[in-house]
């Protein structure tokens, strides 16, 4: 049976860091928004075959972008935190046993098509959920409440993990529900997994996969995507 991989970007925040008058993936870089970005690759990409965009109850901009009316593109409401976001998405899939999900952050809009499927080939042959990661190439401290160092770290073993995150869409269902029903705290899709015992590889991301969170990241990403050509 072929595999279906399918994309599903949250994209309910409201991006409270950017300090702006909107969600941070409706701010503009050249002539379009941060999520139309996002979204483009994804749609273009001829492994994907679905693109699930959890939205804000609220949103009244994204059916104004001329991607929302792409056929691979499907709408769920998402929800107060990230996580539940993708369990929406997750929820809305109807589940089969070939079925996979890369998981992408809104605000990440300069990873390009080739990164995707590296990203699938690695997950292919690895046989096991992957994620983009960056290796940690500051020194990592580890602080008490009071911002006082109580270690240094060995950056060897660190790495600042990424998206997208890809896995089974039965297998990171299971995993978030079993999560949330002990109370654990959910940051991103590897970390359910890793919750419920199941291993997650590591592959090295590209440096221009930034995620959007301060006004200063907006330069930054607009400059990535003019080297790409993409604006």
């Amino acid at each position: 049976m072929t595999a279906q991989y399918i994309a599903l970007i949250p994209a309910a925040g409201i991006g409270s860091r950017m300090m702006a008058d909107r969600a941070k993936q409706y701010l503009q870089l050249g002539e379009q928004y941060i999520l139309s970005h996002t979204l483009a690759v994804f749609c273009q990409h001829p492994l994907i075959s679905q693109v699930i965009v959890a939205l804000h109850p609220e949103d009244r901009i994204f059916q104004t972008l001329p991607l929302a009316q792409h056929p691979k593109v499907h709408l769920v409401t998402g929800g107060n935190e990230r996580v539940d976001s993708v369990l929406a998405g997750l929820q809305y899939i109807n589940q089969t046993a070939n079925q996979h999900v890369l998981v992408h952050d809104a605000a990440r809009p300069c990873l390009q098509a080739d990164d995707i499927s590296r990203l699938i080939t690695a997950y292919e042959k690895q046989q096991t959920p992957v994620i983009f990661a960056k290796p940690a190439s500051d020194t990592i401290k580890y602080s008490d409440t009071s911002n006082i160092v109580t270690e240094t770290l060995d950056r060897q073993y660190i790495w600042q993990a990424q998206t997208p995150q890809v896995s089974p869409v039965s297998l990171l269902h299971s995993a978030i529900e079993q999560s949330l029903a002990q109370g654990l705290t959910i940051t991103d899709e590897a970390s359910a997994l890793e919750a419920q015992g199941h291993k997650v590889g590591l592959v090295v991301g590209p440096a221009y996969n930034i995620k959007v969170t301060h006004p200063e990241d907006l330069a930054l990403a607009e400059f990535y995507l003019k080297q790409q050509g993409t604006i």
